[in-house]
């Protein structure tokens, strides 16, 4: 789930009422007075629910929406951002040791580690995100503990089979979000 661009999706009940950047869903929100909590907003990349402040003019809910990157100091065009690294003096004298310095160097490292494990992450982030959303709108329904068990085991035949009977919206969302959990030789069927 490594696009840069969130995206999040609204629900009210179980029907899908927008999807797409967090400004657009929370206007979108606002529009359909959805202030009152019966909408539910979804990160996509998390399934975390988030909660949008919709008070003030539609400037003012686009402005709160900012992506933070975009609004610190620093390089925001390149997306860096400073922070401590606490390392033994051991390690700093490694780092200091390697051409381009210690930020190209860690760059490289988390680099090479974020490849390294990448599909696992991917396909774990992928259940976690499926799951939270699963449990906040499909909790209650036929089947939600047999379909959890099918995601975490990779069994998209049986989660398929079980989420047939859902509210087609929130089936076909948790769908989206579950298909990097699954193996596939040639993409989802």
């Amino acid at each position: 789930m490594e696009d840069e661009t969130q995206t999040v999706t609204a629900f009210e009940g179980t029907q899908k009422i927008a999807s797409g950047t967090p400004a657009e869903v929370a206007l979108n929100v606002k529009k359909r007075g959805g202030a009152d909590g019966t909408i539910l907003i979804f990160e996509d990349a998390s399934g975390r629910q988030v909660d949008f402040d919709l008070s003030g003019t539609e400037a003012d809910i686009a402005a709160r929406l900012v992506p933070a990157a975009q609004r610190r100091p620093g390089r925001p065009k390149l997306g860096v951002t400073a922070r401590e690294v606490t390392l033994l003096p051991r390690q700093w004298e490694w780092l200091a040791r390697q051409p381009g310095g210690a930020s190209v160097t860690l760059r490289k490292l988390v680099d090479a580690a974020r490849s390294a494990t990448a599909g696992r992450e991917r396909k774990r982030q992928a259940q976690e995100a499926a799951d939270r959303f699963m449990l906040a709108m499909a909790g209650d329904l036929p089947h939600y503990e047999e379909v959890a068990r099918a995601l975490y085991a990779g069994n998209y035949q049986r989660f398929t089979e079980l989420t047939e009977g859902w509210p087609a919206d929130v089936r076909d969302h948790a769908r989206r979000l579950s298909e990097p959990a699954f193996d596939w030789p040639d993409g989802p069927a």
